[in-house]
């Protein structure tokens, strides 16, 4: 969890108009062979790190506690049954990974769970994060209020302030023993430094 992830988050629920933005750490994602150095409950911890004080920010982690993989299906599925028929759900993803979503379990089903929020590398506008959408994801691209009319099924893309930030680079930092300060939470990297993750020096 990074400066880029938080700021993210807050231009979607401003763009969207959302009163609360849900953060899932990842369990066991099936296509995802070697996972970063932290276990899950140490992801969930950072993640909690990260957004405490912010009131409309939350941290889910029924992936972490999910035994086996995870699939997103299956969690969106269990987000719809929780909230009903009738109430918006937006999932945020970034523009690389919907560009292979073909490859996901039950893909074709996601749309009919949740709307998608396709957010662009640092700098795209709406008409870059299109021009990488599958066919079936570039058909449904709506406007935000449009959207949100509906419970799912539309697609929504989300241009970015440009931060050119990863999480491969600060644990890179963290490794040389570099400072990462600004680029992510204090309280998250103090806890990186605490648990000598990454690589951290102890």
């Amino acid at each position: 969890m990074h400066a880029g992830h938080l700021r993210l988050a807050t231009e979607l629920r401003e763009a969207l108009g959302l009163g609360t933005v849900v953060f899932l750490p990842a369990g066991q994602p099936w296509q995802r062979h070697a996972g970063p150095q932290a276990s899950g409950a140490q992801r969930a911890e950072m993640l909690r790190l990260a957004v405490a004080g912010h009131p409309s920010f939350q941290v889910d982690a029924r992936e972490v506690e999910r035994e086996g993989p995870t699939y997103t299906a299956d969690t969106l599925a269990e987000f719809r049954r929780e909230q009903g028929a009738d109430t918006p759900i937006v999932f945020l993803c970034g523009s690389d990974a919907v560009a292979h979503i073909n490859t996901w379990a039950r893909w074709e089903s996601l749309l009919g769970l949740a709307h998608f929020a396709i957010a662009g590398r640092a700098g795209d506008d709406a008409a870059a994060i299109a021009s990488r959408l599958p066919p079936l994801f570039r058909e449904r691209l709506r406007e935000p209020a449009e959207a949100l009319a509906a419970p799912a099924g539309a697609v929504i893309a989300l241009p970015m302030t440009p931060l050119a930030i990863s999480s491969t680079d600060i644990r890179a930092r963290v490794a040389r023993g570099r400072s990462a300060r600004w680029l992510a939470p204090d309280a998250v990297l103090d806890y990186i430094q605490r648990n000598t993750l990454y690589g951290a020096p102890a």
